[in-house]
């Protein structure tokens, strides 16, 4: 019953401003909240949070993105290869064309996509980019959408992606196109939780992809475990520092251990899946930009990746410790790592 005092209220001029203003706050936080693209919707505040299932998607993007420019300037001839350097093991460390382009294909998508997003990229550029000329990714792909189910909204200050734009370069200028991949990982308070590798010069399919504990891509399979991978296991190595390695391994292992050169640890880490290899080894420094997406993929299938003492890799990235490298060596295998551990150990301890 409205009463003749009620009926007589009038809004003064300062009140309806502030319900104005409110007003315009609640619709501003409910645009905020719903991420589209091209009709794709996701519920989240994307200054604060971020869906990991949109995540995957994007980053699934976003490594084809980077791949379509990586194999752009291949056809073109047009690599324009520099040195950053030399490695440690002394082998020059080229960039190319086809590295900046692929990293802006990627980093900028991400941004593009999620402009709060943390991302650290083996490149780095200098010059502004137009926000205005990306495309978003998507954030719903209807493989992850079938094989992926619910929601997984974290706290975006969890979230670091790596990225390594284009993985195997050495290989790249010397026309080795197997070994080249391109990478995003997205790793949650310093765990690999999200693995993308992309292989620009295979044919479809040429995406591998795990969310660990929620699923992966169909094409991503354990291949058959050997009887006995104590003797003679079959070891993947860099083809930079072949000979180090073999010599670690035979001694580990027995002088009858195959050990087979390849580039790229993205590669490497796929041929575990293939069957082509029993464990991965690396004894010298490597980049977390490299491997963390490897890793990744290793612990969806409850196999392991750590330094050559057992311990487990972190991560993790900030303004106050910004460091990529990983100085304790590496294995990774599908199985029996501890084995693997054990039999490296001797050698291990000597070299240290």
């Amino acid at each position: 019953m409205v009463t003749a005092n009620m009926a007589n209220i009038r809004i003064s001029p300062i009140s309806f401003v502030l319900i104005f203003l409110l007003a315009g706050a609640v619709i501003l936080y409910v645009e905020r909240s719903w991420h589209s693209d091209k009709g794709d919707q996701l519920i989240v505040d994307s200054s604060t949070k971020i869906d990991l299932k949109a995540l995957l998607s994007a980053g699934i993007g976003a490594a084809e993105r980077g791949g379509v420019e990586v194999k752009k300037v291949h056809d073109e001839h047009q690599l324009n290869a520099k040195s950053k350097g030399e490695t440690r093991e002394g082998a020059n460390n080229p960039v190319t064309d086809g590295d900046m382009r692929s990293h802006k294909a990627i980093v900028h998508g991400l941004k593009k996509t999620f402009p709060s997003l943390k991302v650290v990229s083996e490149e780095h550029e200098t010059d502004d980019w137009d926000k205005s000329a990306v495309v978003p990714l998507s954030i719903s792909r209807s493989d992850v959408i079938e094989l992926i189910k619910g929601d997984q909204s974290i706290p975006l200050e969890d979230v670091t992606v790596w990225v390594d734009p284009l993985d195997a370069t050495q290989e790249y200028t010397d026309d080795l196109l197997h070994y080249v991949t391109t990478m995003v990982c997205v790793a949650v308070r310093g765990v690999p939780t999200i693995g993308i590798i992309h292989k620009p010069f295979m044919e479809a399919p040429n995406t591998v992809w795990a969310f660990v504990g929620q699923g992966h891509s169909p094409n991503l399979k354990l291949p058959v475990k050997k009887a006995d991978l104590s003797t003679s296991p079959k070891i993947i190595v860099s083809r930079s520092h072949q000979g180090e390695v073999e010599a670690v391994a035979k001694t580990s292992f027995g002088k009858d251990t195959e050990v087979i050169p390849a580039g790229g640890a993205g590669y490497k880490v796929w041929s575990l899946f293939e069957g082509k290899a029993d464990a991965y080894i690396h004894t010298t420094l490597i980049k977390k930009w490299d491997i963390c997406a490897g890793n990744a993929l290793l612990n969806e299938f409850k196999g392991k990746m750590t330094t050559l003492k057992g311990n487990d890799i972190d991560y993790s990235w900030s303004v106050e410790k910004p460091d990529p490298k990983n100085e304790g060596g590496l294995l990774a295998s599908l199985w029996e790592h501890k084995m693997f551990l054990d039999k490296l150990a001797p050698v291990v301890d000597k070299k240290q």
